[in-house]
């Protein structure tokens, strides 16, 4: 690795302050004197693409950065979490869920808030891979020495933003520095945005000299990508897991400290997944401004298939309208195809009236928030399960037995491509889905859970048994007698 490693893992804020200050004396020092010098000379004017231009768009991405060091709305962190008020359609005594953050997970996140990293950790990264490259960034991905896997972004010298400032400006260290100030954004955002569902910032460090082009490598949490279709093919409750996910951070970023944040760039490969969680991963493209007006009619939010009226605050300002463009973005690019499908039918009514009331913002965040708690009380605690016709007692019991290993049938969506693994609240639902399956005749409770607790169950065709005390076989009654 060139260039000297020049700021020691002192604090997060230290480093982001120190590399601000050496991209902007550089880029002021030398800068600023050829364009005074050329505005001084008539014969040397500046044409509408030249430095100055270049200039002031470094000096701009710079304030804005410092805007969003200096400007946090500074709020008890209980008000940041918690509970919305209470809406029609819930009721009293219910657990909290959604919109409360652990206090586990704040303990889970002190690497990133009270122990960041810094260039001497970066010096002994290993196993480096380039993962993928966009506009502005490289992402690449490495090892800590305690094992752990990061994510690594810095400028991509390549990229679109890079290479089309060099054509137009023709000043290669300049552009870099304009791309570079885009990581140091991201970066501050993170310190300032800190919330499960936003992607843990583990440390930074800054390199390079004065004269060359400074590196600024951002590490943070490692992530797999959101590939849409082989979300489809999961499970309900990990779809849904997802569009909770994602509900809770649009939660966040609509009382976040910073105000009301606006993800301008709102796609799914802004995204990744970790441990089952949807994270935003890209923070460099986001506003915290609402939209000013002085009438309705200033406020229209566009889509490509519709349009919605706000209204005009008092204030001057488009009622909520960051809020309302990332539900609505959510909505279209996450709800419509992971949320309704292979639903339990009990739920089904619940999710066609978050599907209605998000995809015409008739909700807002708080309201969406709530119903998505709803679904996940009446999906976690078994109220979704129709009780009124028990098949368990179709079901002889043989404690000590399993089923004899072999390929079986397959079903959708499983948990397991190569069989039928489902997840059941109990023995009674887990009767009634193999009632429902023509091929199956005997089930299994595995030793798994999933994310809620519930029990993931493999139900097969065979009624074959092998010895085994750590299991127990339920099978249909007549499959039994078929056997004898």
């Amino acid at each position: 690795m060139t260039g000297k490693l020049c700021i020691a893992s002192l604090s997060a804020a230290l480093v982001v302050t120190s590399a601000l200050v050496i991209l902007k004396l550089a880029a002021r020092s030398q800068w600023r004197r050829e364009v005074d010098k050329r505005s001084r000379d008539p014969g040397r004017q500046l044409s509408r693409s030249g430095p100055r231009e270049l200039l002031d768009e470094l000096e701009d991405r710079e304030l804005e950065t410092i805007r969003y060091q200096e400007e946090a709305v500074r709020r008890p962190r209980a008000a940041l979490f918690s509970t919305p008020d209470r809406v029609p359609g819930s009721w009293p005594g219910r657990p909290r869920g959604a919109g409360h953050v652990s206090s586990d997970w704040w303990g889970r996140a002190g690497r990133a808030v009270g122990d960041p990293l810094g260039c001497s950790e970066f010096r002994n990264i290993t196993g480096i891979e380039f993962l993928g490259s966009g506009y502005t960034k490289t992402v690449l991905k490495g090892t800590l020495q305690d094992g752990t896997p990061i994510a690594l972004k810095t400028v991509n010298s390549q990229g679109d933003e890079v290479m089309r400032c060099v054509r137009r400006y023709g000043q290669t260290r300049d552009c870099h520095r304009l791309a570079a100030f885009k990581i140091i954004k991201e970066i501050s955002l993170l310190q300032k945005l800190q919330h499960p569902n936003v992607i843990q910032l583990y440390g930074q460090c800054y390199h390079g000299r004065l004269e060359d082009e400074p590196v600024i490598t951002a590490m943070m949490e490692l992530g797999t990508p959101v590939e849409m279709i082989q979300l489809l093919q999961t499970p309900w409750e990990e779809r849904f897991r997802i569009c909770l996910s994602l509900v809770k951070l649009l939660h966040y970023l609509a009382h976040s400290p910073l105000g009301s944040v606006l993800l301008l760039d709102f796609q799914p490969r802004q995204f990744v997944i970790v441990d089952g969680e949807l994270k935003v991963t890209d923070l460099d493209d986001v506003s915290t401004e609402e939209l000013s007006c002085k009438a309705d009619s200033d406020c229209v939010l566009e889509f490509p298939t519709r349009n919605f009226n706000l209204p005009c605050t008092a204030e001057g300002k488009c009622h909520k309208i960051n809020e309302k463009r990332n539900l609505y973005n959510a909505f279209r690019f996450f709800f419509t195809y992971l949320l309704p499908y292979s639903a339990p039918p009990a739920l089904t009514p619940l999710l066609c009236e978050i599907m209605n009331a998000t995809g015409d913002l008739r909700y807002g965040i708080n309201k969406t928030l709530y119903a998505f708690e709803d679904v996940l009380y009446l999906y976690k605690s078994g109220f979704h399960h129709n009780h009124s016709q028990s098949w368990l007692e179709d079901y002889k019991i043989f404690e000590g037995f399993r089923i004899q290993d072999h390929s079986d049938y397959k079903c959708w969506p499983s948990y397991n491509h190569q069989g039928c693994l489902l997840s059941v609240y109990n023995k009674e639902e887990a009767a009634t889905i193999c009632h429902s399956q023509q091929q199956c005749q005997s089930f299994i409770f595995t030793q798994r859970t999933t994310w809620l607790g519930r029990y993931l169950v493999s139900f097969r065709s065979s009624t074959e048994l092998v010895l085994d005390v750590n299991s127990t076989v339920y099978m249909k009654s007549s499959s039994f007698k078929a056997l004898m």
